[in-house]
């Protein structure tokens, strides 16, 4: 597991380009036959990918933790964006296929990623943050998810949000995941931007060709950033952060929140004329 410590905006505008990259952005989500996470300090969320193609993987709560196992005081969220795969939560299977989702609550003690098709592998998407109650483990598609149309092609910006870890679907003690997909012609994502001083993200974004990048914007709004990013790749963004992106072809990304509250329209909304 590697570690990512928290950084202050007024440092973060100095960084140049490998700096903002070594703080900020994670290139390898998915390694063949690994568990593969980092921990951020920013809100203590753990994300990262389990990428199963010919063993099954055992997730492990390591040093980082100190906990009897990974989920003794966490809370987690899965989301598959590979092949058809099987995540086993203390003996009992969840047939994950592309695009569903697990809420796994506090509590479960054994949680083992498998591929049903070495050849068309499962990468399951993981995102995990500190939970002080269990609540129910549920299993999420994209059927049960709350869905919102947002925007419009004139604006580049047109686009499907599925809340998947939401109050309307699931409970949770802090943790909301979903997926947007941008529809064929789009690029934009979360413009206008915002900020939310009482939760802080990460971006996973995927279904992006391999020869097509995002240029994932960050910062305070007054002193913007940005950082490449190609396909499978996740970016942190702390509570002070802008974060939203143009993309040289239509992508798909999945967000992530934790923090003080689950609203998930409790934004600072920022009017694209005020950037910087």
């Amino acid at each position: 597991m590697e570690t990512r410590y928290a950084n202050h905006p007024d440092d973060s505008k100095k960084y140049d380009t490998s700096e903002l990259r070594k703080n900020y952005l994670q290139e390898k989500i998915f390694i063949k036959d690994e568990i593969s996470l980092t921990y951020s300090h920013v809100d203590r969320i753990i994300f990262g990918g389990a990428n199963p193609v010919d063993n099954k993987l055992t997730l492990k709560a390591g040093d980082e933790l100190r906990a009897d196992y990974f989920l003794q005081r966490r809370e987690m969220g899965v989301i598959n964006v590979g092949g058809p795969g099987t995540v086993t939560l203390d003996g009992k299977e969840y047939k994950l296929n592309k695009y569903e989702g697990l809420y796994i609550g506090k509590g479960t003690k054994d949680v083992v990623f498998a591929s049903d098709d070495k050849n068309n592998c499962a990468k399951f998407y993981i995102n995990s943050v500190p939970a002080h109650k269990t609540y129910q483990t549920v299993k999420i598609d994209r059927s049960m998810a709350v869905t919102a149309e947002l925007g419009d092609q004139k604006n580049m910006n047109k686009r499907t949000i599925y809340k998947f870890i939401h109050p309307e679907v699931c409970e949770s003690c802090q943790l909301s995941m979903g997926v947007t997909m941008l529809k064929e012609g789009s690029g934009w994502n979360s413009m206008p931007c915002h900020t939310h001083e009482r939760r802080m993200e990460v971006y996973f974004y995927f279904d992006l060709p391999e020869d097509q990048r995002v240029f994932h914007l960050m910062g305070q709004p007054n002193e913007t950033r940005h950082i490449v990013m190609a396909n499978e790749q996740a970016v942190i963004s702390p509570s002070w952060s802008i974060h939203a992106g143009i993309g040289t072809s239509n992508y798909t990304f999945i967000w992530g929140m934790c923090g003080e509250n689950k609203d998930f329209d409790d934004m600072d909304n920022i009017e694209t004329k005020d950037l910087k």
